[in-house]
């Protein structure tokens, strides 16, 4: 079984930052491995090492400065990386979904995977719809929400659970080859060990452009831009009491008769 993983460096942001125009200043910035993708990797280097995978390759979309970040995932066992990246990309500052499911899904069919596993989401601009819309553009099936995928894929079936809303949980089956997108918790993701890092190094990277791909510029210009970047306003209303526990029993009930909680 050939499994491909989709993954991404996501911006991290601190606690305090400023903004200009429509991005937040760079000084504020740093950079991680997206949290969903690392569960998605974990759980295909499980599937690896339980001799149910023959090969795990990694693909992203980026500019160069984020292979260190993509190293991650070879550090973690995966075999081999491949990074998208154009000229024709640099000037576009939003790259929404379909753009993402379009480059993604060329290299999907080039390599042909038997399952596809992508992060549920990505933790700076929150898109939560490309591994979905790669497996409708693909044809492939696929299941969203995943936190837990049984590893024995009987005739070619992969058995999920899928979180719904209100904490209730689906048991489904699809048929091979599958886009899942994975949740967090459906594993615990490991740390790179220091000879997986220094392993990483010299595993095989290659990055492809749009002509590699067969894909025009013009075909990804994104249907969304971004307008203004803005930090919500907050409001908090909160009141803390302090003292033994009748005392706060007795401002909580009074405060709950107030609002017209209770009587």
């Amino acid at each position: 079984m050939k499994i491909l993983v989709t993954v991404k460096e996501v911006a991290t942001v601190d606690d305090e930052f400023e903004i200009e125009g429509t991005e937040i200043a760079e000084r504020y910035l740093g950079a991680d491995l997206n949290e969903w993708d690392d569960y998605a990797v974990e759980e295909a280097v499980q599937l690896q090492e339980a001799g149910i995978a023959d090969e795990v390759v990694t693909v992203t979309i980026g500019p160069e400065d984020c292979e260190q970040t993509i190293r991650q995932a070879l550090a973690k066992g995966a075999d081999r990386a491949i990074r998208v990246w154009d000229d024709a990309l640099e000037e576009i500052n939003l790259l929404d979904v379909g753009a993402k499911r379009d480059l993604l899904g060329a290299v999907i069919a080039e390599e042909d995977p038997d399952l596809v596993l992508t992060g549920v989401q990505s933790g700076d601009d929150n898109f939560g719809a490309t591994g979905v819309s790669v497996a409708e553009a693909l044809g492939y099936e696929w299941a969203a929400v995943v936190n837990h995928l049984e590893h024995d894929f009987e005739d070619g079936t992969a058995s999920v659970r899928r979180e719904l809303e209100g904490g209730v949980e689906e048991l489904t089956e699809v048929e091979l080859p599958a886009v899942l997108t994975v949740q967090t918790g459906i594993n615990e993701p490991r740390y790179a060990s220091l000879r997986g890092i220094r392993q990483a190094q010299r595993k095989e990277l290659d990055v492809v452009g749009l002509a590699d791909l067969g894909i025009d510029a013009a075909a990804i210009e994104p249907e969304l831009s971004l307008t203004d970047m803005y930090e919500p306003e907050s409001e908090s209303d909160v009141t803390v009491w302090e003292g033994d526990a009748e005392q706060t029993a007795t401002e909580l009930a009074d405060l709950l008769r107030d609002k017209g909680v209770a009587q």
